[in-house]
């Protein structure tokens, strides 16, 4: 995740432990004791919604959009550290104006018997951004990013090919990355679902488009009445 807090806010962090137990449970449903067993409730994942947007917000301000004290809100940051939900610190670069302009990704086939050797070797590519094992045609999908073409081909063909691991490869270049999040949350699986479609409108007590069968009798009342 890349999110944290401002250096600047140090201080504000800083609230007793007095204060913070005292307002603990204020906001939304208590979290309980911190990094053991912390079940995630609206409340969490609106912080982690807004630090998703800015990871320097202070306590205060996040605390404010959230619409919960600060000490609870300071409480909950620091329990979705402990607990792991939040796992790291870190910025977010832009991998063109840092001149890594190239983004491809290389899938990989693996000899079975060779996985260990295969980890070993990749973790010493410091090029490489991201791997992941696979189902499907290939075993690991790779994603690196480089300055040009040029640096791919010699990555994929002096590299990979020469570890003893790889049966074979098949690298697909990135034209544009259209969309990048830094993580995503049940919550947004909620907001995108579609809002419910109002309920038929009715005249009297028949539903919109369905038939009602009347004596001839009271069809005739009820038209000498609307006379």
């Amino acid at each position: 995740m890349y999110c944290a807090l401002a250096e600047t806010d140090i201080k504000e962090r800083e609230v007793s432990m007095t204060e913070i137990s005292r307002n603990s449970g204020s906001g939304g449903t208590p979290s309980g004791r911190i990094g053991i067993g912390l079940e995630l409730d609206s409340t969490h994942m609106k912080i982690l919604e807004v630090l998703r947007e800015n990871g320097r917000i202070s306590v205060a301000s996040l605390a404010e959009r959230v619409g919960i004290s600060r000490a609870n809100a300071y409480t909950r940051f620091e329990a979705l550290r402990a607990e792991g939900a939040i796992r790291r610190f870190t910025a977010e670069v832009d991998h063109v104006k840092a001149g890594l302009g190239i983004t491809a990704l290389i899938f990989v086939t693996v000899r079975q018997q060779m996985w260990k050797q295969f980890r070993a070797e990749l973790a010493r590519m410091p090029e490489v951004e991201y791997c992941a094992i696979t189902t499907g045609q290939h075993d690991a999908m790779i994603q690196v990013r480089m300055s040009d073409v040029a640096e791919v081909h010699a990555m994929v063909t002096d590299r990979l090919a020469n570890i003893p691991a790889v049966k074979a490869t098949e690298t697909v270049f990135i034209l544009d990355e259209v969309l990048k999040r830094p993580y995503v949350l049940p919550s947004d699986r909620e907001r995108a679902r579609p809002a419910r479609r109002p309920a038929p409108e009715t005249h009297g007590d028949v539903p919109l488009g369905k038939m009602r069968f009347v004596q001839a009798a009271e069809g005739r009342a009820a038209l000498r009445k609307d006379t």
